[in-house]
Protein backbone atom coordinates (compact mmCIF):
# COMPACT_ATOMS: atom_id res chain seq x y z
CA UNK A 1 0.00 0.00 0.00
CA UNK A 2 1.56 3.21 -0.87
CA UNK A 3 1.78 6.07 1.63
CA UNK A 4 2.31 9.55 0.78
CA UNK A 5 2.44 12.37 3.19
CA UNK A 6 2.21 16.11 2.54
CA UNK A 7 0.52 19.41 3.67
CA UNK A 8 -2.21 20.60 1.20
CA UNK A 9 -2.09 24.28 3.52
CA UNK A 10 1.58 24.65 2.56
CA UNK A 11 1.14 23.02 -0.87
CA UNK A 12 3.88 20.16 0.07
CA UNK A 13 3.55 16.68 -1.22
CA UNK A 14 0.49 17.26 -3.43
CA UNK A 15 1.89 17.05 -6.45
CA UNK A 16 3.54 13.43 -5.68
CA UNK A 17 -0.08 12.66 -4.74
CA UNK A 18 -1.60 12.73 -7.97
CA UNK A 19 1.55 11.81 -9.72
CA UNK A 20 0.66 8.74 -7.98
CA UNK A 21 -3.24 8.45 -8.54
CA UNK A 22 -1.99 8.52 -11.99
CA UNK A 23 0.67 6.23 -11.79
CA UNK A 24 -0.81 3.71 -9.38
CA UNK A 25 -5.19 3.86 -9.67
CA UNK A 26 -6.57 2.24 -12.76
CA UNK A 27 -8.70 5.09 -15.06
CA UNK A 28 -12.44 4.77 -15.39
CA UNK A 29 -11.54 2.26 -19.11
CA UNK A 30 -9.11 0.31 -16.91
CA UNK A 31 -11.81 -1.45 -14.52
CA UNK A 32 -15.01 -3.66 -15.64
CA UNK A 33 -18.45 -1.68 -16.53
CA UNK A 34 -20.38 -0.73 -13.37
CA UNK A 35 -23.35 -2.47 -13.07
CA UNK A 36 -27.03 -1.21 -11.88
CA UNK A 37 -30.40 -2.61 -12.17
CA UNK A 38 -34.02 -1.68 -13.66
CA UNK A 39 -35.71 0.28 -10.94
CA UNK A 40 -38.84 -1.95 -12.18
CA UNK A 41 -37.72 -4.94 -13.36
CA UNK A 42 -34.58 -5.73 -11.41
CA UNK A 43 -32.90 -6.64 -14.42
CA UNK A 44 -28.80 -6.11 -14.17
CA UNK A 45 -27.45 -3.28 -16.49
CA UNK A 46 -24.04 -2.62 -17.47
CA UNK A 47 -22.71 0.68 -17.86
CA UNK A 48 -19.66 1.15 -19.91
CA UNK A 49 -16.90 3.82 -19.66
CA UNK A 50 -18.42 5.68 -23.10
CA UNK A 51 -19.64 8.74 -23.70
CA UNK A 52 -22.06 7.13 -26.23
CA UNK A 53 -23.32 5.29 -23.67
CA UNK A 54 -26.54 6.01 -21.70
CA UNK A 55 -25.93 8.10 -18.89
CA UNK A 56 -25.27 6.85 -15.58
CA UNK A 57 -24.06 9.40 -12.88
CA UNK A 58 -24.02 9.04 -9.11
CA UNK A 59 -24.13 12.35 -6.91
CA UNK A 60 -21.34 11.26 -4.63
CA UNK A 61 -21.39 14.70 -2.43
CA UNK A 62 -23.63 17.80 -1.85
CA UNK A 63 -22.08 21.02 -0.85
CA UNK A 64 -23.83 24.48 0.07
CA UNK A 65 -22.03 27.16 -1.72
CA UNK A 66 -22.80 30.63 -1.09
CA UNK A 67 -25.88 29.77 -0.30
CA UNK A 68 -26.20 27.74 -3.25
CA UNK A 69 -26.74 23.94 -3.73
CA UNK A 70 -23.74 22.41 -5.75
CA UNK A 71 -23.60 18.93 -6.17
CA UNK A 72 -20.74 17.06 -7.26
CA UNK A 73 -21.10 13.72 -9.66
CA UNK A 74 -19.33 11.19 -10.98
CA UNK A 75 -20.21 9.88 -14.42
CA UNK A 76 -19.95 6.31 -15.17
CA UNK A 77 -21.44 6.48 -18.84
CA UNK A 78 -23.11 8.64 -21.24
CA UNK A 79 -22.31 12.57 -20.99
CA UNK A 80 -24.31 15.99 -19.45
CA UNK A 81 -24.73 19.08 -21.26
CA UNK A 82 -26.02 22.05 -19.54
CA UNK A 83 -29.75 23.20 -19.74
CA UNK A 84 -30.71 19.19 -20.47
CA UNK A 85 -32.96 17.07 -17.99
CA UNK A 86 -31.71 14.70 -16.23
CA UNK A 87 -33.92 11.49 -14.47
CA UNK A 88 -33.67 10.35 -10.93
CA UNK A 89 -35.41 6.74 -10.72
CA UNK A 90 -35.15 7.09 -6.93
CA UNK A 91 -37.27 9.92 -6.34
CA UNK A 92 -39.00 9.42 -9.77
CA UNK A 93 -38.18 13.47 -10.40
CA UNK A 94 -36.90 15.23 -13.71
CA UNK A 95 -34.27 17.82 -12.69
CA UNK A 96 -32.40 19.85 -15.03
CA UNK A 97 -28.51 20.94 -15.04
CA UNK A 98 -28.11 24.78 -15.04
CA UNK A 99 -24.48 24.92 -14.83
CA UNK A 100 -21.65 21.99 -15.02
CA UNK A 101 -18.53 23.09 -13.52
CA UNK A 102 -15.28 21.46 -13.49
CA UNK A 103 -13.29 22.13 -10.17
CA UNK A 104 -10.04 23.16 -9.62
CA UNK A 105 -9.64 23.12 -5.66
CA UNK A 106 -10.96 26.61 -5.17
CA UNK A 107 -11.88 27.98 -8.59
CA UNK A 108 -14.25 26.43 -10.84
CA UNK A 109 -14.56 26.46 -14.59
CA UNK A 110 -17.68 26.60 -16.66
CA UNK A 111 -17.92 23.69 -19.12
CA UNK A 112 -20.91 22.98 -21.89
CA UNK A 113 -20.40 18.74 -21.26
CA UNK A 114 -19.00 16.30 -19.53
CA UNK A 115 -18.30 12.86 -20.43
CA UNK A 116 -18.00 9.32 -19.03
CA UNK A 117 -15.06 9.25 -16.54
CA UNK A 118 -15.23 12.87 -15.61
CA UNK A 119 -16.06 14.23 -11.91
CA UNK A 120 -18.12 17.68 -12.24
CA UNK A 121 -19.90 20.14 -10.02
CA UNK A 122 -23.79 21.00 -11.26
CA UNK A 123 -25.76 23.77 -9.96
CA UNK A 124 -29.72 23.33 -10.60
CA UNK A 125 -30.04 19.76 -8.73
CA UNK A 126 -33.33 20.54 -6.51
CA UNK A 127 -34.05 17.17 -5.00
CA UNK A 128 -31.39 14.87 -5.26
CA UNK A 129 -29.73 13.97 -2.79
CA UNK A 130 -26.14 11.73 -2.15
CA UNK A 131 -25.53 8.52 -2.92
CA UNK A 132 -28.71 9.07 -5.46
CA UNK A 133 -28.47 8.29 -9.26
CA UNK A 134 -28.94 10.31 -12.52
CA UNK A 135 -30.00 8.82 -15.68
CA UNK A 136 -32.01 9.52 -18.91
CA UNK A 137 -35.60 8.89 -18.66
CA UNK A 138 -35.55 6.24 -22.26
CA UNK A 139 -32.94 4.43 -20.04
CA UNK A 140 -33.48 4.30 -16.33
CA UNK A 141 -31.41 2.03 -14.16
CA UNK A 142 -30.12 2.40 -10.76
CA UNK A 143 -26.28 2.24 -9.15
CA UNK A 144 -25.76 1.24 -5.74
CA UNK A 145 -26.56 3.55 -2.87
CA UNK A 146 -23.80 4.81 -1.07
CA UNK A 147 -23.77 2.99 2.71
CA UNK A 148 -23.57 5.64 5.28
CA UNK A 149 -22.85 4.59 9.24
CA UNK A 150 -25.51 5.36 11.84
CA UNK A 151 -25.03 8.56 14.16
CA UNK A 152 -23.73 7.24 17.45
CA UNK A 153 -23.78 10.84 19.62
CA UNK A 154 -26.58 13.26 20.12
CA UNK A 155 -26.84 16.54 21.94
CA UNK A 156 -29.93 18.68 22.71
CA UNK A 157 -29.89 22.23 20.83
CA UNK A 158 -32.73 24.74 21.47
CA UNK A 159 -32.49 28.37 19.96
CA UNK A 160 -31.33 31.16 22.07
CA UNK A 161 -33.79 33.63 20.57
CA UNK A 162 -36.97 33.94 18.62
CA UNK A 163 -35.19 35.09 15.60
CA UNK A 164 -32.56 32.61 15.73
CA UNK A 165 -35.88 29.84 15.99
CA UNK A 166 -37.03 31.36 12.68
CA UNK A 167 -33.72 29.96 10.95
CA UNK A 168 -32.72 26.87 12.60
CA UNK A 169 -35.17 24.53 11.00
CA UNK A 170 -33.79 25.69 7.29
CA UNK A 171 -30.31 25.45 8.78
CA UNK A 172 -30.51 22.18 9.70
CA UNK A 173 -32.20 20.55 6.71
CA UNK A 174 -29.27 22.37 4.97
CA UNK A 175 -26.78 20.51 6.76
CA UNK A 176 -28.82 16.98 6.36
CA UNK A 177 -28.90 17.67 2.71
CA UNK A 178 -24.98 18.27 2.65
CA UNK A 179 -24.00 15.45 5.26
CA UNK A 180 -26.03 12.33 5.53
CA UNK A 181 -24.44 11.01 9.21
CA UNK A 182 -26.09 13.77 10.36
CA UNK A 183 -29.57 13.44 12.20
CA UNK A 184 -32.21 15.41 12.90
CA UNK A 185 -35.36 14.74 14.79
CA UNK A 186 -37.69 15.96 17.68
CA UNK A 187 -38.28 14.00 20.26
CA UNK A 188 -42.11 13.26 20.82
CA UNK A 189 -41.67 12.69 24.49
CA UNK A 190 -39.66 15.12 25.64
CA UNK A 191 -40.30 17.72 22.75
CA UNK A 192 -36.18 18.52 22.08
CA UNK A 193 -34.05 18.91 19.02
CA UNK A 194 -31.75 16.42 19.11
CA UNK A 195 -29.14 16.56 16.68
CA UNK A 196 -27.03 13.23 16.34
CA UNK A 197 -23.63 12.85 14.62
CA UNK A 198 -20.50 10.90 14.55
CA UNK A 199 -18.84 11.89 17.39
CA UNK A 200 -18.40 15.48 19.76
CA UNK A 201 -16.06 16.95 16.99
CA UNK A 202 -18.71 15.88 14.48
CA UNK A 203 -21.28 18.10 16.35
CA UNK A 204 -19.49 20.70 17.23
CA UNK A 205 -18.08 21.83 13.77
CA UNK A 206 -21.80 21.51 12.85
CA UNK A 207 -22.75 23.87 15.83
CA UNK A 208 -19.79 26.39 15.27
CA UNK A 209 -21.09 26.32 11.32
CA UNK A 210 -24.29 27.20 12.58
CA UNK A 211 -23.04 30.72 14.36
CA UNK A 212 -19.75 31.44 11.60
CA UNK A 213 -22.04 30.63 8.66
CA UNK A 214 -26.08 30.87 9.41
CA UNK A 215 -25.56 33.41 12.24
CA UNK A 216 -27.63 31.38 14.57
CA UNK A 217 -27.05 30.78 18.09
CA UNK A 218 -28.49 27.66 19.62
CA UNK A 219 -28.02 26.52 23.19
CA UNK A 220 -26.37 22.99 23.52
CA UNK A 221 -26.84 20.30 26.27
CA UNK A 222 -27.42 16.55 27.09
CA UNK A 223 -30.62 15.38 25.63
CA UNK A 224 -33.00 14.34 28.26
CA UNK A 225 -33.41 10.17 28.49
CA UNK A 226 -36.99 8.76 28.04
CA UNK A 227 -37.55 6.61 30.86
CA UNK A 228 -40.31 4.06 31.39
CA UNK A 229 -42.27 2.85 34.18
CA UNK A 230 -43.32 -0.44 35.75
CA UNK A 231 -44.35 -1.98 39.10
CA UNK A 232 -42.57 -4.60 41.07
CA UNK A 233 -45.59 -6.13 43.11
CA UNK A 234 -49.63 -7.53 42.53
CA UNK A 235 -52.03 -4.53 43.31
CA UNK A 236 -55.54 -4.10 43.47
CA UNK A 237 -57.47 -1.26 44.20
CA UNK A 238 -61.19 0.08 43.24
CA UNK A 239 -63.02 3.93 42.62
CA UNK A 240 -66.33 5.07 42.07
CA UNK A 241 -67.43 8.17 39.99
CA UNK A 242 -70.69 9.69 41.40
CA UNK A 243 -71.00 13.46 39.63
CA UNK A 244 -73.41 14.94 37.81
CA UNK A 245 -71.87 16.76 35.06
CA UNK A 246 -74.26 19.13 32.45
CA UNK A 247 -77.13 18.36 34.06
CA UNK A 248 -76.60 14.97 34.23
CA UNK A 249 -76.08 12.32 37.08
CA UNK A 250 -73.04 9.74 35.67
CA UNK A 251 -72.17 6.97 37.72
CA UNK A 252 -69.56 3.96 37.67
CA UNK A 253 -67.36 1.90 39.84
CA UNK A 254 -65.04 -0.21 38.84
CA UNK A 255 -62.18 -2.94 40.61
CA UNK A 256 -59.07 -3.49 38.92
CA UNK A 257 -56.22 -5.93 39.45
CA UNK A 258 -52.52 -4.86 38.22
CA UNK A 259 -49.52 -7.70 38.00
CA UNK A 260 -46.12 -6.99 36.74
CA UNK A 261 -44.92 -9.03 32.87
CA UNK A 262 -42.21 -10.00 31.88
CA UNK A 263 -40.06 -7.26 30.26
CA UNK A 264 -40.85 -6.27 26.79
CA UNK A 265 -44.54 -8.14 26.60
CA UNK A 266 -46.21 -4.86 26.95
CA UNK A 267 -49.56 -3.92 28.51
CA UNK A 268 -52.91 -6.11 28.15
CA UNK A 269 -56.45 -5.89 29.68
CA UNK A 270 -58.68 -8.50 30.75
CA UNK A 271 -62.13 -8.47 31.74
CA UNK A 272 -62.61 -10.83 33.99
CA UNK A 273 -66.34 -10.25 35.00
CA UNK A 274 -69.77 -12.10 34.17
CA UNK A 275 -71.15 -10.69 30.93
CA UNK A 276 -74.25 -9.72 33.11
CA UNK A 277 -72.65 -8.01 35.73
CA UNK A 278 -72.57 -4.83 32.92
CA UNK A 279 -73.47 -4.38 29.25
CA UNK A 280 -70.61 -5.10 27.56
CA UNK A 281 -71.06 -1.71 25.29
CA UNK A 282 -69.06 -0.31 28.79
CA UNK A 283 -66.45 -2.52 28.97
CA UNK A 284 -64.22 -0.83 26.18
CA UNK A 285 -64.66 2.61 27.92
CA UNK A 286 -63.26 0.79 31.00
CA UNK A 287 -60.15 -0.56 28.30
CA UNK A 288 -59.67 3.03 27.62
CA UNK A 289 -59.43 4.64 30.79
CA UNK A 290 -56.70 2.44 31.94
CA UNK A 291 -54.82 2.26 28.73
CA UNK A 292 -54.85 6.59 29.20
CA UNK A 293 -54.08 6.25 32.84
CA UNK A 294 -51.03 4.23 31.94
CA UNK A 295 -49.41 6.96 29.28
CA UNK A 296 -48.19 8.53 32.79
CA UNK A 297 -46.71 6.87 35.72
CA UNK A 298 -46.54 7.48 39.68
CA UNK A 299 -42.89 7.66 39.62
CA UNK A 300 -41.96 10.24 36.83
CA UNK A 301 -44.63 10.48 34.93
CA UNK A 302 -43.49 8.27 32.35
CA UNK A 303 -45.33 6.00 30.24
CA UNK A 304 -46.10 2.31 32.17
CA UNK A 305 -44.98 -0.69 30.61
CA UNK A 306 -45.60 -4.56 31.14
CA UNK A 307 -48.12 -3.97 32.91
CA UNK A 308 -51.36 -6.66 32.79
CA UNK A 309 -54.82 -5.21 34.16
CA UNK A 310 -57.54 -7.32 35.37
CA UNK A 311 -61.48 -6.12 35.47
CA UNK A 312 -62.55 -7.47 38.73
CA UNK A 313 -65.92 -6.31 39.27
CA UNK A 314 -68.16 -3.46 38.87
CA UNK A 315 -71.29 -1.90 39.95
CA UNK A 316 -74.19 -1.00 37.56
CA UNK A 317 -77.43 1.10 38.38
CA UNK A 318 -79.61 1.05 35.09
CA UNK A 319 -80.42 4.91 33.07
CA UNK A 320 -77.13 6.45 35.35
CA UNK A 321 -74.51 4.21 33.89
CA UNK A 322 -72.49 6.26 31.13
CA UNK A 323 -69.05 5.38 29.20
CA UNK A 324 -67.66 8.86 30.71
CA UNK A 325 -68.44 7.23 34.74
CA UNK A 326 -67.15 4.06 33.62
CA UNK A 327 -63.65 5.82 31.72
CA UNK A 328 -62.86 8.05 34.71
CA UNK A 329 -63.99 5.20 37.33
CA UNK A 330 -61.20 2.86 35.15
CA UNK A 331 -58.50 5.68 35.48
CA UNK A 332 -58.63 6.64 38.86
CA UNK A 333 -58.54 2.97 39.88
CA UNK A 334 -55.65 1.98 37.81
CA UNK A 335 -53.58 5.41 38.99
CA UNK A 336 -54.06 3.83 42.77
CA UNK A 337 -53.52 0.39 42.12
CA UNK A 338 -50.22 1.85 40.25
CA UNK A 339 -48.87 3.65 43.62
CA UNK A 340 -49.89 0.86 45.78
CA UNK A 341 -47.60 -1.26 42.99
CA UNK A 342 -44.31 -0.60 44.13
CA UNK A 343 -43.43 1.62 40.70
CA UNK A 344 -40.07 1.88 39.16
CA UNK A 345 -37.71 3.59 36.54
CA UNK A 346 -36.84 1.69 33.33
CA UNK A 347 -33.56 2.60 31.57
CA UNK A 348 -33.29 2.62 28.17
CA UNK A 349 -29.81 -0.17 27.78
CA UNK A 350 -27.99 -0.02 25.10
CA UNK A 351 -26.22 -2.72 22.88
CA UNK A 352 -22.29 -1.38 22.91
CA UNK A 353 -19.74 -2.62 20.95
CA UNK A 354 -15.85 -1.40 21.70
CA UNK A 355 -12.87 -1.88 19.67
CA UNK A 356 -9.48 -0.78 21.34
CA UNK A 357 -5.98 -1.94 21.69
CA UNK A 358 -5.32 -4.94 23.96
CA UNK A 359 -3.10 -2.75 26.83
CA UNK A 360 -6.07 -0.15 27.09
CA UNK A 361 -8.07 -3.12 27.99
CA UNK A 362 -8.29 -2.38 32.23
CA UNK A 363 -8.86 1.06 32.08
CA UNK A 364 -11.36 0.52 29.64
CA UNK A 365 -13.53 -2.05 31.21
CA UNK A 366 -12.96 0.02 34.91
CA UNK A 367 -14.91 2.94 33.00
CA UNK A 368 -17.97 0.59 31.32
CA UNK A 369 -18.45 -0.90 35.08
CA UNK A 370 -18.49 2.51 36.64
CA UNK A 371 -21.31 3.38 34.32
CA UNK A 372 -22.85 0.44 35.05
CA UNK A 373 -21.97 -0.78 32.25
CA UNK A 374 -22.29 -5.04 31.89
CA UNK A 375 -19.47 -6.89 29.80
CA UNK A 376 -21.27 -9.38 27.36
CA UNK A 377 -18.07 -10.42 25.41
CA UNK A 378 -14.88 -9.83 24.74
CA UNK A 379 -13.12 -11.12 21.12
CA UNK A 380 -9.60 -11.16 20.16
CA UNK A 381 -9.16 -9.66 16.05
CA UNK A 382 -6.00 -8.39 14.16
CA UNK A 383 -3.92 -6.57 16.97
CA UNK A 384 -7.40 -5.72 18.68
CA UNK A 385 -10.04 -6.07 21.40
CA UNK A 386 -13.90 -6.35 20.43
CA UNK A 387 -15.67 -5.89 23.80
CA UNK A 388 -19.05 -5.90 23.60
CA UNK A 389 -21.58 -4.65 26.52
CA UNK A 390 -25.03 -3.76 27.53
CA UNK A 391 -25.03 0.27 29.35
CA UNK A 392 -27.86 2.58 30.82
CA UNK A 393 -28.21 5.33 27.86
CA UNK A 394 -28.04 7.81 30.70
CA UNK A 395 -24.52 6.86 31.85
CA UNK A 396 -23.07 7.24 28.08
CA UNK A 397 -23.26 10.74 27.39
CA UNK A 398 -19.71 11.86 26.85
CA UNK A 399 -18.31 8.18 26.10
CA UNK A 400 -16.26 9.44 23.20
CA UNK A 401 -14.33 11.60 24.95
CA UNK A 402 -13.83 9.05 28.03
CA UNK A 403 -13.02 6.52 25.31
CA UNK A 404 -10.45 8.70 23.66
CA UNK A 405 -8.71 10.01 26.60
CA UNK A 406 -8.53 5.86 28.04
CA UNK A 407 -7.40 4.76 24.67
CA UNK A 408 -4.19 7.78 23.23
CA UNK A 409 -7.69 8.41 20.51
CA UNK A 410 -7.23 4.94 19.59
CA UNK A 411 -10.35 3.49 20.55
CA UNK A 412 -13.88 3.36 18.79
CA UNK A 413 -16.85 2.06 19.83
CA UNK A 414 -20.55 1.51 18.47
CA UNK A 415 -24.15 1.99 19.83
CA UNK A 416 -27.32 1.06 19.26
CA UNK A 417 -30.81 0.96 21.83
CA UNK A 418 -31.33 -2.49 22.97
CA UNK A 419 -34.29 -2.95 25.40
CA UNK A 420 -35.32 -1.47 28.90
CA UNK A 421 -34.77 -2.92 31.92
CA UNK A 422 -34.01 -2.08 35.53
CA UNK A 423 -30.38 -0.33 35.60
CA UNK A 424 -28.10 -1.31 38.27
Amino acid sequence: VPVLCGSALKNKGVQPLINAIVDYLPSPVDVPPIQGQHPETGEIMECAARDNEPLAAITFKVAMMEGRKLSFIRIYSGKVKAGEEVYNPGRKTTEKLSRILRMHANKRERVDTAGAGSLVGIVGLKASATGETLCTKKVPLLLEKIEFYEPVISVAIEPKSHADQEKLDEVLDKFMVEDPTHKVKVDEDTGQTILSGMGELHLEVIISRMLREFKTRVNVGKPQVVYRETIEAQASAGAVFDKEVAGQRHFGEVRLTLRPRPRGEGNIFISDIDEEALPASFVPAIEQGVMESLESGMVMGYPVVDVEVVLKGVSFKESLGSDLAYRVSASMACKEALSKGTPFLLDPIMDVEILIPEPFMGDVIGDLNSRGGKIESIEPQLGIQVIKAVVPMARMFGYSTSLRSATQGRGTFTMQFSHIDRSN
